[in-house]
């Protein structure tokens, strides 16, 4: 069984298949796939589908991109209420993003920091976000302690890698690794523990070399299980079995 460890099932662009997407999931092997939550307003379409499909797994967060628009004290209270009533899975996507024209950085870190403090108190691993942002993101894990989690489609260096996975994260890996240019993660995917590695689509963003430009699905998840051990010059058994371990041992409320 193979695990995606993020995907946004509960995106408009499945509105119109989802039953679809995840009957291809099933037979591709995807036996789970965790679904985080982006903004408050989403989080009881994230809810329904947790209920209408039996394999998803559900987180809920406020996404950094969504910080412009949020409404702190309202949807941090919307927030903690789902987290004591539902059982998430982690919290998330949260995080930081530091890409030019993004919200502005100062309120994404309030948000982010309120954030895993609700997670220390629920004592939930967080999924996170960090393009452009992993010493900005690491400098608040080790401010507000979490158990834990997922640093979700990273593409860092081995040292913020080295510094994830020490304060006891994963890193997600995906349809970025399926392209030969991306010289840096597909190193990275070949050479960290094997350990702390766990498989992403993060669909239906981020398509894979050999379907650019399309709408990414959670079945993608076996060819990337695939392209991993090609790296890793491993048997394709060995990385499903080690990348869905890792998910569990991460996000113990997976099982």
């Amino acid at each position: 069984m193979l695990i995606d460890s993020h995907c946004h099932l509960d995106a408009a662009e499945f509105d119109a298949d989802r039953d679809v997407v995840v009957e291809r999931a099933r037979s591709a092997g995807i036996g789970l796939l965790v679904v985080p939550a982006v903004a408050a307003d989403g989080f009881e379409c994230a809810a329904e589908v947790g209920r209408r499909y039996p394999e998803c797994r559900i987180a809920y967060g406020v996404h950094p991109l969504h910080a412009d628009r949020a409404d702190p004290e309202r949807d941090l209270a919307a927030l903690e209420a789902r987290l004591a009533s539902d059982p998430a899975v982690a919290v998330g996507e949260i995080g930081l993003d530091r890409y030019p024209g993004h919200p502005d950085f100062d309120r994404q870190q309030r948000l982010f920091a309120a954030q895993l403090k609700l997670a220390g108190r629920f004592e939930l691993p967080v999924l996170l976000h960090v393009r452009h942002a992993v010493d900005a993101v690491l400098q608040q894990l080790r401010r507000i302690a979490v158990p834990g989690g997922i640093a979700h489609a990273f593409n860092g260096s081995r040292q913020q890698a080295e510094q994830l996975i020490a304060l006891g994260f994963k890193l997600g890996f995906g349809g970025a690794m399926s392209f030969t240019g991306s010289r840096r993660i597909r190193e990275l995917a070949a050479t960290l523990p094997l350990s702390a590695i766990v498989l992403e689509s993060d669909a239906p963003d981020m398509a894979p070399a050999w379907s650019r430009g399309q709408r990414n699905e959670p079945s993608q998840v076996a060819r990337y299980a695939q392209v991993l051990a090609e790296l890793r010059a491993v048997p394709r058994e060995v990385i499903a079995t080690q990348t869905s371990g890792n998910v569990a041992a991460c996000l113990p409320r997976v099982r």
